[in-house]
């Protein structure tokens, strides 16, 4: 069983999108199948609300 900590379907779509040329994929077809139906998304806690406000209040 293959487990997938940093694939996600969000971060091949962003590396493939963001390719200029060309993209490489390295891995077994088997681990990506695996990684990319996860559609979970992550929260993210980048702080940026408090940062606006900040800003905004500057």
């Amino acid at each position: 069983m293959y487990k997938c900590f940093a694939l996600t379907r969000n971060l091949l779509y962003t590396g493939l999108t963001r390719a200029k040329k060309l993209a490489i994929i390295i891995g077994s077809k088997k681990a990506i199948s695996m990684c990319i139906p996860s559609t979970k998304s992550q929260e993210r806690y980048t702080r940026l609300r408090q940062r606006l406000i900040q800003a905004a209040l500057q």
